[in-house]
């Protein structure tokens, strides 16, 4: 069994509350707010810091957290708990990714982008689950204009900040926690 790892917890708190508050930077522009996906930035980046299991955590906890300390903000129903499930994959797979591919700069990107992927992917998943046990339809059309072409101007910002980040982390030797 593995020991828990005070680091661990710090830098998943830290990237928890980042989740947190960053939307409220975007918020006030709601337009802008959703096409950034602000949140999702902490998460991955507490994949590559922290491994899956914290940020799998994080991901899972964050929109809940957000949707009941906001009022609402994104709606429980259903979109705080796609976007749980969906930035519970993004933790996972960043972290997993991480651990397993070597660690060089490239790969940074090709586990970033299977993240995105991979959670993107499942929030469909769980938003057509959703749908299916409420009144409201979710489309193929729904998935892409949510999953890609809304987010674009969010997965651009993610690809070119979230691997400087954690390049810069590792050159600081700030990305070992154990």
């Amino acid at each position: 069994m593995k020991k828990i790892s005070a680091k661990k917890i710090t830098y998943s708190a830290v990237c928890l509350a980042l989740a947190i508050v960053l939307p409220y930077i975007t918020g006030n522009i709601p337009e802008i707010g959703s096409m950034l996906c602000p949140m999702h930035i902490p998460v991955l980046l507490c994949g590559f810091i922290c491994g899956p299991f914290y940020a799998g955590a994080v991901g899972f906890i964050a929109p809940i957290l957000k949707s009941v300390i906001s009022g609402g903000m994104p709606p429980m129903f259903p979109m705080a708990i796609a976007m749980a499930f969906e930035l519970l994959a993004y933790g996972v797979l960043s972290g997993l990714l991480n651990n397993v591919l070597p660690r060089k700069n490239g790969y940074i990107y090709l586990s970033l982008v299977i993240a995105m992927l991979g959670g993107r992917v499942v929030w469909g998943i769980v938003r057509f689950i959703l749908a299916t046990v409420s009144t409201e339809v979710f489309t193929f059309e729904a998935f892409l204009a949510g999953a890609i072409t809304s987010a674009i101007p969010g997965i651009v910002l993610h690809i070119l900040l979230i691997p400087v980040c954690v390049m810069a982390l590792r050159r600081a030797n700030l990305d070992k926690t154990e």
